[in-house]
């Protein structure tokens, strides 16, 4: 007993006493706003969101191209001795002469074997394409779509922010909790010594109230981890590798009416997003009844040839094209294309009611547990005043030997979770508040970021 009384008193001393291994830097301290505002521009997963985002942006320029002209430019080197292709490339070297015609036929059916360098530079312009024009709308609706889940993405990091916040706030309060109560048990110690010394009190409270004293100090230590863990959290919070401390009173959040965050819900982000991509679910639609319609463009090259060097210039010529483009059957793709469309429609349909549905229980049920929480704290609140009237009527009967040892350190137990349980309700009634603006998309507001 002598042995742990020590060790538990010496690793007070270094927890107390000796410097932490940064004690000599500045630790950062922040507000709530500031850590909120430092997490939305540095926090891992949220930037992460961001890129995906980008991303998407880009598919709008990927869609947009084929809507675009396409210019191409070939350098082509061919040496041939078939008729053919000799034939033509004689006439696009405008090289053909008299002399060729002279030794008809022998000269069209096995001619000389001849090179000829190709240069081209060609073009196609798509001038009515159905499936490229809901293409681009396609891409634009999911960019407009994932832009909104990142804006629900920024609410959900900020809740965690606030919950990590208020959970910082909630480890300091446990900590000068436990300090209180190291305080008390070493004035019980005191009384227990004074009382025996003075031949008033037994030596086994004497011994009660030094075991409550070490029961003490190991809360006090455990709270001071748990702050440093949570100083840590926040850290990472904010994309940040250190801890964090916190600064300010504790958030003052208002609670609303029921129907206040219902109608609110309506315009979450995710629901959004789910609603865009309901609408994107009926273009795939659009696109596969588009498959049935032909593709109209123009296209054109300038084309240089020479039998001699590439880019050379002995033939010239050029070529201007309109086309129609007409699939006119496919094996049935199109058809298993507009059933496989008809589906997904009713898929995205499915989701969008079930996430409204989603979204009615979660605000009513977090509506309940900000109720539940308020009436928690009450009475916790209550239970605190009686624990400390409790605690001091019988200290002052230990002191006149009307109550025993047990019984000041039954009720010093009472107290000391008395005051933590006051504690973790606070935090608890705040973080249910903020927990009902997520569900209801307005923590941010709530929160005062982006205004």
């Amino acid at each position: 007993m002598c042995r742990r009384l020590l060790l538990m008193h010496f690793v007070l001393f270094l927890l107390l006493v000796l410097p932490a291994p940064h004690a000599f830097s500045q630790e950062r301290v922040v507000s709530l706003r500031e850590a909120v505002e430092q997490a939305m521009t540095g926090n891992p997963e949220l930037r992460a969101t961001e890129m995906a985002l980008f991303a998407h942006k880009e598919d709008i320029g990927v869609a947009r191209s084929f809507l675009l002209p396409k210019l191409a430019f070939e350098e082509r080197y061919m040496r041939t001795d078939n008729p053919t292709y000799a034939f033509m490339a004689k006439l696009n070297q405008e090289s053909f002469s008299a002399e060729d015609l002279a030794g008809a036929p022998d000269t069209f059916n096995d001619p000389d074997t001849i090179n000829d360098f190709q240069t081209s530079l060609s073009f196609e312009q798509a001038l009515f394409a159905p499936k490229a024009y809901i293409g681009l709308d396609m891409a634009k609706k999911e960019y407009a779509a994932q832009g909104d889940n990142f804006e629900r993405k920024k609410e959900e990091i900020a809740l965690k922010v606030f919950t990590t916040f208020i959970g910082i706030q909630t480890a300091k309060e446990f900590v000068s909790v436990t300090e209180k109560g190291i305080e008390d048990a070493r004035e019980h110690l005191r009384i227990a010594e004074a009382r025996y010394k003075a031949g008033l009190g037994l030596y086994s409270d004497m011994l009660r109230a030094q075991v409550a004293l070490s029961a003490a100090e190991e809360k006090n230590i455990s709270a001071r981890k748990n702050l440093a863990i949570a100083k840590r959290a926040l850290g990472l919070m904010m994309g940040l590798t250190e801890g964090v401390d916190v600064q300010g009173e504790r958030p003052d959040l208002q609670v609303r009416q029921l129907e206040y965050y219902n109608g609110q819900a309506l315009t979450r982000k995710d629901l959004k997003s789910l609603e865009t991509r309901y609408r994107n679910a009926e273009n795939s639609m659009k696109i596969a009844n588009a498959g049935y319609l032909p593709v109209v463009g123009l296209g054109g090259s300038y084309q240089l040839n020479d039998p001699d060097k590439p880019f050379g210039d002995e033939g010239k010529s050029w070529q201007l094209m309109a086309f129609l483009r007409w699939e006119l059957f496919d094996g049935t793709k199109r058809g298993h294309e507009r059933e496989k469309a008809r589906h997904k429609i009713a898929e995205a349909g499915e989701y969008l009611d079930g996430l409204k549905k989603q979204i009615s229980f979660s605000v009513f049920d977090a509506y309940l547990t900000v109720e539940e929480a308020k009436k928690r704290l009450e009475l916790a609140e209550h239970a605190l005043k009686s624990a400390e009237e409790g605690t001091r009527l019988v200290k002052t009967r230990y002191e006149n030997a009307l109550s025993t040892m047990v019984d000041l350190l039954d009720v010093q137990t009472y107290l000391d979770a008395a005051r933590a349980g006051v504690i973790e309700k606070e935090g608890a009634y705040l973080t249910a508040i903020a927990n009902l603006g997520f569900q209801s998309g307005t923590i941010l507001k709530d929160l005062e970021i982006g205004q």
